[in-house]
């Protein structure tokens, strides 16, 4: 999975401290204009429990301290601490084992002239992911080579209509 290296330090100075606190790093960003960027940093909880607003906002203040020990960015930037979404995106080979069997938009680097996928993940082991897309035959596709792999939301309101 691409992360920049910038990216990847933060991960990795969160996830030092994450399992002590019960939650896991989902993914790392850095967005926005070069002189006030913004670090979205996603968090979940290990047990695999949906993670709360109030967990959230518990969590943050490790989580700036984190970021602010390693000080990434010298200028100003803006941290961002929040729940995956519905949109969670997928940086792992156990994410993607995990998330078996839903249906995931990924972007990779360019192969056989083709950059996007959107299908079920239909497999997936340490090194690979293999996508079904309808109607097409199934990929698999490199972990080296994917640049971001999203899930792809669910929007059911019929369930809301019906009063459920």
């Amino acid at each position: 999975m691409f992360k920049s290296k910038l990216e990847q330090d933060i991960i990795d100075a969160l996830e030092e401290h994450a399992a002590t606190h019960g939650i896991d790093v989902v993914d790392v960003e850095i967005v926005g204009a070069t002189k006030a960027p913004c670090i979205r940093v996603r968090l979940d909880k290990l047990d695999g429990e949906p993670i709360t607003l109030d967990e959230v906002t518990a969590n943050t203040r490790w989580v700036s301290d984190a970021v602010e020990a390693l000080d990434p960015i010298s200028s100003a930037y803006t941290l961002e601490v929040s729940s995956p979404g519905m949109k969670r995106p997928l940086r792992r080979p156990s994410d993607f084992a995990r998330f078996a069997g839903e249906e995931v938009e990924l972007t990779t680097t360019a192969m056989e002239g083709r950059r996007s996928y959107k299908g079920v993940i239909a497999e997936a082991t340490d090194t690979a992911v293999t996508i079904q897309p309808e109607g097409e035959d199934a990929v698999t596709i490199s972990f080296d080579d994917v640049k971001k792999c999203t899930l792809k939301p669910v929007y059911d309101f019929k369930g809301v209509k019906e009063g459920k």
